[in-house]
């Protein structure tokens, strides 16, 4: 039976009471499951819940509104053949609606009725809108500075949205208290803490590999903050190894601003240097919660970092958009970090290399016009 696990004592806790840290704190993971092969997909299943059979348990009901199975568009870039995943196409318009759908209904099935979160971002928008469709009371915290605009994709959903003074990491210790107060109604279903998020992230990993006809690519390059991208791949490609449907683990590379790339620098042998402001904003997180399982994850898999001038991400997004793909900087940086693997041999032509664009360009509306010059829209 799987367990909640602390990768680093090895202790375990019962799956079927809800928890969302380890008795210290700490953060967890799961057992490892022993994956699936192609036999066990479920073609009518709507998205990504065809590989629901990978997952600790079945829910009776996913909470799901056709998130997944997003296409796989081939691209010429930086003189190598890219397939460039299309996470953004999804209901709310980020990869983040895979975790969502997957925590919420699994969190949904052992009882949980009201959820805790703190994004003002695409987590916050995910979890607010899943939530909705499916009968559960969100309260989303946020920094008193956010911008209200940032928000209103939470408050359409019917999300309490909660201003908390002070600034992010402010923000989310008020969410760590909250989640810790056994009085609290709501169970803090955070989509940078709760492993259940993982497991909805890990079946990305399930579809690349179905994608290209049943085996893995050569290597993923993927925008990275907290890591959840990088570790649902780890975990479901090594579930794909265990279960012997592919022979070798594709390469992952974790692609962060330089002005915000805690996890880049250190994989790359760089000391840490001082945050600084990015307008890949979606992966600037100073401090991850998986700092020693996301750069296991490159490591095991034989990838590593790759770190982003601005003005090699403000470059990426707008010639990305010149071809018809409308991203947020934030995930353009994979394409960039594309060319300067390339430019390292880290990727060669000929290569099935899979570049993850995680989030659409219209929630970054004034940052394209920053870029193109023009006024605020």
């Amino acid at each position: 039976m799987p367990a909640y696990l602390d990768p680093f004592s090895g202790r375990t806790w019962p799956i079927e009471t809800p928890r969302w840290c380890g008795d210290e704190g700490q953060a967890l993971l799961l057992t490892d499951l022993p994956g699936v092969g192609r036999e066990a997909i479920e073609p009518a299943a709507p998205g990504l819940w065809r590989y629901a059979a990978a997952l600790p348990f079945r829910p009776r009901e996913p909470i799901t509104m056709g998130e997944g199975r997003t296409p796989l568009l081939p691209r010429r870039l930086h003189g190598v053949d890219a397939l460039l995943k299309c996470e953004w196409l999804m209901p709310t318009g980020s990869f983040k609606d895979r975790g969502a759908s997957v925590m919420l209904s699994l969190l949904r099935e052992q009882g949980v009725t009201a959820v805790l979160e703190d994004s003002s971002g695409n987590g916050g928008a995910a979890i607010s809108t899943y939530a909705a469709a499916g009968g559960l009371r969100a309260r989303i915290l946020v920094p008193d500075s956010t911008s209200p605009a940032k928000t209103v994709q939470s408050r359409a959903a019917g999300a309490e949205i909660q201003l908390t003074p002070g600034s992010r990491q402010d923000c989310a210790e008020e969410a760590l208290r909250q989640g810790r107060d056994p009085a609290s109604p709501f169970f803090y279903a955070s989509h940078n803490w709760h492993p259940f998020f993982l497991q909805g992230t890990k079946t990305l990993a399930y579809e690349l590999w179905e994608d290209l006809g049943f085996e893995a690519p050569d290597a993923v390059v993927i925008p990275c903050g907290a890591g959840s991208n990088v570790l649902g791949c780890d975990i479901g490609f090594g579930e794909l190894l265990r279960a012997g449907a592919i022979s070798r683990l594709p390469r992952l590379y974790a692609a962060q601003p330089a002005h915000c790339g805690p996890l880049a620098r250190e994989a790359l042998g760089l000391p840490p240097v001082p945050p600084r402001p990015t307008i890949a904003e979606g992966t600037a997180i100073a401090q991850p919660i998986r700092p020693r399982e996301v750069l296991a994850a490159l490591r095991r898999s034989g990838g590593g970092g790759v770190l982003l001038e601005e003005q090699e991400i403000a470059e990426a997004s707008l010639a990305l958009a010149r071809t018809g793909i409308y991203v947020e900087p934030t995930c353009a940086q994979a394409a960039a970090a594309l060319g300067k693997l390339a430019a390292r041999g880290e990727v060669r032509d000929g290569e099935r290399v899979a570049v993850i664009l995680t989030g659409t360009g219209l929630k970054a509306t004034p940052r394209y016009a920053e870029l193109l010059g023009i006024g605020a829209v």
